[in-house]
Parts: structure tokens; C-alpha cells; sequence
């Protein structure tokens, strides 16, 4: 029997605890292991907050998801307006919420190639309601205030640094230095910074030497910012067998990887 692809392969998992199931499973059927250190916690936002906000704003004509927390959170303030998500994790958690997609990028999984769209052409006068975190990128609603429309954002959750054990920090290190992780995934700009924010002193070093695997160009050019010799790996989507895809072409490039 032919050896599974990532056999010997450590993998640094941090997406949250809740959305990296699908990556861990993926990674460990091919073979590796997959380590969860989750760098950013996601907590709704009190829920009679965000009505009485969601009621002082305008009827929506569209309704942009740019995450699949916001699905989960905020799917109760779409009204009859047409749906439209950056990526296809949000659109399978809107399929799964019982609703209909009606706009999506043909290709890719950003805000560049939502807006290349041709329904977001022709927008002038329009409301458009865009649910998100409590912060995130500009360049939607810039882009769509720019073309007419008119842009309100509905906060329905909040991003914070999770809090680590001293125990945990020492298990990363430990595992790290004794090889068991070879291979980094970040999925944000977001996550990448807190990541360098949490790890020990240590682990801060092995960033630049650990190659990072990310779907997204934004978090590949942030990498290779900070740190200039670094070998971040561009996959070709978000989803946990793109990602793994990667993870197994890079680990065929440098066999070296192995624990």
C-alpha cells in the first residue's frame, strides 16, 4: 500500500476551534498531523444590540455575507433583499441556513472578484447591507459607494484574542522544536498578526523559516513583509482540500519536512 501524502507531516491548524474540523480531518486522512491553536475567538454580538441597529437602517436591496460567521449570526437581517457572499464556505453555510444565493464570485473568494461581478455593476441608488465582525476590510462598501449605491454595514459578531495557557504555549514550542511542525496555515491578515502576537518568543523566530500555507494573496504578501525570507505557499481556495493540496505539493517539493 502506497504511503498516505503527509505521513510525518505536522500541520499548525489556527483557524478557530469551530471552523477548523473540516482542515483537521482532511489533513490527518492524508496522512499528517494536524495541530489546533486557534488564534482569534468569534462571539456574537448581544442580540438586541444589533436589532435595534439592524432597525435604524435602511431596507436592503442586497444583503453581502463576508463570512460564514456572518451567516450564522446575521442571516435574520437579509429581508427579501438578494444574497450575495464573498466565498463558498459562506454560500454553503447559507444553503445550509434554508436561502438561496443569488450573487457569488464565478471565480476566487475576495472582495476584488466580488465586486468584478456583473450584477454589482450597475448599482446606483441601491441599499446594500454588508454583515460583518465588528471591523474588517473597506474596499466593498468603497467600492460600491463609488458606483451609487448606498452602503450601511450590520456588525453581528466580534474577533478577539483567545486566551492560551501558559501549558498550551509550552506544547507548541515543545512540539516545534523537537520537529512535529513543519508546516504553518493562516487563512487571514487577521489571524497571521495575531498568530505572531501569541506565539512564544521562540516560535515568533521559526515564522520566517516554517513554510506557511494561506489561500488568501493578501495574508502571502503580509508574510513576505515580515518576514522577508520566508516561503509562504498560495493555495488555490479556502476550502480544506485546496488547502491540503497545497500542503501535500509543497511537502513533495521538500521531502525534508517530515518529523
Amino acid at each position: 500500500m502506497a504511503e498516505a501524502p503527509l505521513q510525518g507531516v505536522g500541520v499548525l491548524v489556527t483557524r478557530p476551534r469551530a471552523q477548523s474540523t473540516e482542515l483537521v480531518a482532511a489533513i490527518e486522512e492524508a496522512g499528517g498531523s494536524a495541530f489546533c491553536f486557534p488564534v482569534m475567538e468569534i462571539t456574537a454580538l448581544d442580540k438586541n444590540v444589533v436589532s435595534a441597529k439592524a432597525a435604524e437602517l435602511g431596507e436592503p436591496d442586497i444583503v453581502v455575507f463576508v463570512s460564514r460567521n456572518a451567516v450564522e449570526y446575521g442571516m435574520q437581517y437579509t429581508h427579501d433583499a438578494r444574497i450575495c457572499v464573498i466565498g463558498p464556505a459562506t454560500a454553503a453555510a447559507v444553503a445550509s441556513a434554508g436561502h438561496f444565493v443569488d450573487i457569488q464570485p464565478a471565480s476566487g473568494f475576495d472582495s476584488e472578484h466580488l465586486l468584478a461581478e456583473p450584477e454589482l455593476q450597475d448599482v446606483a441608488g441601491k441599499h446594500v447591507r454588508i454583515i460583518r465582525g465588528d471591523d474588517g476590510r473597506e474596499l466593498l462598501a468603497e467600492a460600491l459607494t463609488a458606483r451609487g449605491a448606498v452602503v450601511e454595514y450590520l456588525s453581528v459578531y466580534k474577533r478577539r484574542l483567545p486566551d492560551v495557557s501558559t501549558q498550551t504555549l509550552a506544547d507548541i514550542e515543545s512540539r516545534w522544536r523537537e520537529g512535529k511542525i513543519s508546516i504553518v496555515t493562516v487563512m487571514s491578515v487577521q489571524s497571521l498578526q495575531n498568530l505572531h502576537d501569541l506565539l512564544p518568543r521562540w516560535c515568533k523566530s521559526q515564522l520566517e523559516s516554517t513554510p506557511l500555507v494561506t489561500p488568501a494573496a493578501r495574508v502571502l504578501k503580509e508574510a513576505l513583509d515580515r518576514y522577508p525570507a520566508s516561503r509562504p505557499i498560495l493555495a488555490s481556495g479556502p476550502q480544506a482540500s485546496e488547502m491540503v493540496a497545497a500542503i501535500i505539493a509543497l511537502h513533495r517539493t521538500e521531502p525534508g519536512l517530515e518529523q
